[in-house]
């Protein structure tokens, strides 16, 4: 990280939520300062607003001013996997060959420490280009990987949340542990890893198919023995694995039963996909506090399902909206980039009748995804007392770009135009912990 030292004033238009605009409307949940100053100081914000407002807090700050860009929370993925950094873009075909042709294969290398240094390394470089400051991760079932990822992490002062993958059947003999091992290993880990710094650990059976009920029964123990962790896991991703599923666990009414059958739904789960469920299951998602991350990008390339955005966040009272946070997903998921993934998840919206207005995608790539991982009183919102991590987004990343923002009349068009046009090319800066971790 390169680091800033002492207080650090950022001038520009700033954009943040504060409220859910899938429940208010986008304007009324969008505060937008088209000349603000943010002050950042020991890792916080200190003070944010209109700059003419705030401009006589300004003392020993070092003052940085981009008065062409838009200044945003830092964005959070909400569910994706580190290892298949190394295989994006993998020729396509459905999942569960998908996982067997590629996913467990390069898996496998993370067995060696070397290796998964290297790839946590250009994984989280590749995070902080596209403007991700905080992520749910996937690791694999090797210790090995945990321990390179939270180092790499940790070294960059980045909030991020991962754990160990438990798998004790169903995947090849090296990817494999036993219920005990998972278990034992995990809590290690937890032991080194939960709570330091910026890190939070996340008890992580694969998903349903990979673990025995034995496994799941120790995952859901391990989660409720250590206050503050997470729990993340696969749902419904396809019609195929829903089925699978049914055929090994013939007692249970579902696919979300099992997990709720366990132990593992609540505060601190987070199911990613969750394409194809009965309404039962999305009431339980609701009811006990679980949260859900939409992959767009891996669910077009996998051809795996369209996303219910009406059922997930508009739900018909008295039941409440489900936590969502937007994910990319990679390696099925084809970028890191959440401004391509918002991209897609507009799409993924009009194919199922549904139309993503950009305030709300910008709102499930921060403030949203930050609900759903149960820390928007620490990031993904610019306010005095969060978190100083900060995306400052270039408006004209590309000549077609520049030309097209001449042609916006609304701030809401302007987003639009930067969701389905921009990539990580419009990265200006990004500042976590009150630090400049990247600059383009």
């Amino acid at each position: 990280m390169t680091s800033t030292a002492g207080p650090v004033a950022l001038r520009g238009p700033t954009l943040t939520f504060t409220g859910d605009p899938f429940q208010i409307g986008d304007q009324a949940a969008m505060r937008y300062e088209p000349d603000g100053l943010v002050l950042m100081e020991n890792g916080k914000v200190s003070a944010a607003g209109g700059y003419q407002e705030l401009r006589t807090q300004l003392r020993s700050h070092e003052f940085v001013h981009y008065p062409d860009a838009l200044i945003l929370p830092g964005f959070i993925d909400t569910h994706v996997h580190y290892p298949q950094t190394q295989i994006i873009g993998a020729y396509g075909s459905q999942l569960i060959e998908w996982l067997n042709k590629y996913t467990f294969v390069a898996e496998q290398q993370f067995a060696s420490a070397e290796h998964s240094s290297a790839v946590a390394d250009i994984f989280l470089r590749e995070c902080l280009r596209a403007g991700t400051t905080a992520a749910a991760v996937y690791c694999t079932v090797h210790p090995e990987s945990v321990e390179a990822f939270f180092h790499a992490a940790q070294q960059r002062g980045m909030r991020m949340i991962a754990g160990k993958v438990l798998m004790d059947r169903n995947a090849p003999p090296p990817l494999t542990d036993t219920a005990q091992r998972g278990y034992d290993e995990s809590e290690a880990l937890i032991a080194r890893w939960h709570g330091k710094g910026r890190l939070s650990y996340a008890v992580t059976p694969r998903f349903a198919p990979t673990s025995t009920p034995a496994q799941l029964e120790a995952a859901a123990a391990l989660w409720k023995k250590h206050a503050g962790t997470y729990m993340q896991t696969h749902l419904a991703e396809t019609l195929q694995e829903n089925e699978w599923v049914k055929s090994l666990f013939p007692e249970r009414s579902g696919y979300l039963d099992v997990y709720a059958h366990y132990g593992l739904t609540g505060p601190r789960s987070i199911f990613g996909h969750s394409l194809h469920l009965a309404e039962d299951e999305w009431r339980h998602l609701a009811d006990s506090g679980s949260a859900v991350a939409h992959c767009p990008s891996s669910n077009g390339f996998l051809g795996s399902g369209l996303f219910d955005f009406a059922r997930a966040r508009q739900p018909q009272a008295p039941q409440r909206p489900i936590r969502t946070g937007l994910a990319t997903d990679v390696g099925g998921g084809t970028t890191l980039s959440m401004l391509r993934t918002m991209g897609e998840a507009y799409k993924i919206g009009q194919f199922g009748g549904y139309s993503l207005s950009a305030p709300k995608a910008f709102y499930l790539a921060t403030r949203g995804a930050a609900q759903a991982l149960y820390l928007e009183d620490k990031i993904g919102s610019i306010e005095p007392g969060m978190d100083a991590d900060l995306l400052v987004l270039n408006l004209k990343s590309t000549p077609l770009i520049d030309f097209r923002m001449k042609h916006c009349d609304t701030l809401e068009e302007a987003m639009f135009v930067q969701m389905i046009m921009a990539d990580d090319r419009a990265t200006q800066a990004v500042y976590v912990a009150g630090q400049l971790a990247y600059q383009d």
